[in-house]
């Protein structure tokens, strides 16, 4: 909040905010992360984003709070309301009471009103001390803080509505990719073209295809798809490791894909680096358009995730922890055998991976057995178009909630500012 620019209402002052509070001793009493439980008696309510950083059941620790009190992020910037009994988080983590004449609910709402410059993780007390504070009379700040509580109340429903869609968003794809990878999605598409024999209850599957352990989907009961395996239709390869010992002259510095670049999905090429790649692999090692990525694994997340390389870099490698699949036929879809590995693929990983605690990993053996259900090139390619189409209306709706979402920030910002101009209780005065 900038005070500067705007006159003061009548019978309000402008101080100093260090002198609007006193703080308050948390000496002795300040709990570190690493020593809080997930359950227990009094919560630990430090400088971060959470309402609380766990609990402690130690009663020496313990605030009482008579009158509500507001923590201050000394790294953070972060601003807390605490009107309950509460344990102090660790360094950084300032209490402060606000003064007798300041309504303690109007003190908070000028404090998250009041601009700070952003220092990182340096401390910013000493620049919140050295803004200005607005003092409206003690009726008025009253009238201002129930204001408040009534219109910020409102734009954290909307807030939450907002943030309730993405989620929305992302089961509306997992269905996408379900009904794609079962023949669902494209039911109507088959029934348009089915035979008059299909027609009368022929299935018109391929005979001869015993069906890979595994396999989710009963491609029998499908028009023309047919199960395999991922080696069955593409060449697998693993990427170029890194050996100082063995680089030679004629070996090249390339642009490269590391796991974090391979994303479920797409490829986060905003950073980019380079290896040394042997000459003589160099043709197995250079990544051609429409070859399909999967990551070895590392974290859950990242167990097979993957995407398609569409040329978007000339003359780019991968990394050993990273996997491209080159199809035999061209024909088939690199989008259809990418959002199998993600979506169909992922329980199969899982099962069959080598795991620790919150790690998993697939080998180059395992990656070539994944089993799939293929449908014809034909239908593929109207999946394809059917899936983008869908992740285009999706992509465009989850565009619109992220600008919803700045603008109802800026909301929360422009209301406080205008409650401390005096222009939300104008009429009242």
């Amino acid at each position: 909040m900038s005070q500067a620019d705007s006159e003061l209402p009548d019978c309000w002052i402008e101080i100093s905010t260090a002198d609007t509070f006193k703080q308050v001793s948390t000496n002795t009493k300040n709990v570190k992360t690493k020593e809080c439980q997930l359950i227990g008696k009094f919560p630990v309510i430090d400088q971060g984003q959470m309402d609380a950083a766990g609990f402690v059941d130690d009663i020496s620790k313990v605030i009482n709070v008579i009158k509500p009190l507001v923590i201050f992020g000394d790294h953070t910037r972060v601003i807390k309301w605490v009107d309950k009994d509460f344990v102090p988080g660790a360094d950084g983590t300032k209490v402060l009471e606000a003064a007798s004449f300041i309504e303690p609910r109007y003190f908070y709402y000028q404090l998250k009103a009041i601009e700070l410059p952003d220092k990182g993780y340096s401390r910013h007390f000493r620049y919140l001390n050295e803004t200005s504070f607005r003092v409206a009379p003690l009726a008025e700040q009253q009238q201002i803080a129930a204001k408040l509580d009534e219109l910020l109340t409102q734009v954290d429903t909307l807030k939450t509505r907002l943030d309730t869609i993405p989620k929305i968003l992302k089961r509306f794809r997992q269905s996408v990719l379900a009904a794609a990878t079962s023949g669902k999605l494209t039911e109507d598409w088959r029934a348009k073209r089915a035979s008059p024999m299909q027609a009368h209850g022929e299935s018109g599957k391929v005979v001869g295809n015993s069906a890979p352990i595994g396999c989710v989907v009963d491609s029998a009961l499908l028009t023309g798809w047919r199960d395999v395996r991922l080696a069955d239709i593409s060449d697998v390869q693993g990427g170029v490791t890194k050996d100082a010992k063995k680089q030679l002259p004629e070996d090249e510095e390339l642009p490269y894909l590391r796991v974090a670049n391979v994303q479920r999905g797409y490829l986060d090429l905003s950073e980019i680096k380079t290896i040394r790649v042997p000459a003589g692999r160099l043709p197995a090692l250079l990544l051609e358009p429409g070859d399909v990525l999967f990551n070895e694994g590392g974290d859950i997340d990242k167990l097979g995730r993957g995407w398609v390389w569409e040329g978007q870099i000339e003359r780019c490698t991968f990394q050993n922890h990273v996997f491209r699949a080159r199809l035999y036929d061209k024909m088939n879809q690199s989008k259809y055998i990418s959002w199998w590995g993600n979506f169909r693929g992922l329980s199969y990983f899982l099962r069959g991976g080598k795991q620790t605690t919150n790690l998993a990993s697939i080998n180059k053996s395992m990656l070539s057995n994944l089993p799939i259900s293929l449908p014809p090139p034909e239908e593929q390619t109207e999946i394809v178009r059917r899936v983008e189409q869908l992740f285009t209306y999706a992509d465009q709706i989850e565009q619109r909630v992220k600008d919803a979402q700045a603008r109802v920030n800026h909301l929360t910002q422009s209301i406080l500012a205008k409650a401390f101009r005096g222009e939300l209780t104008a009429g009242w005065r």
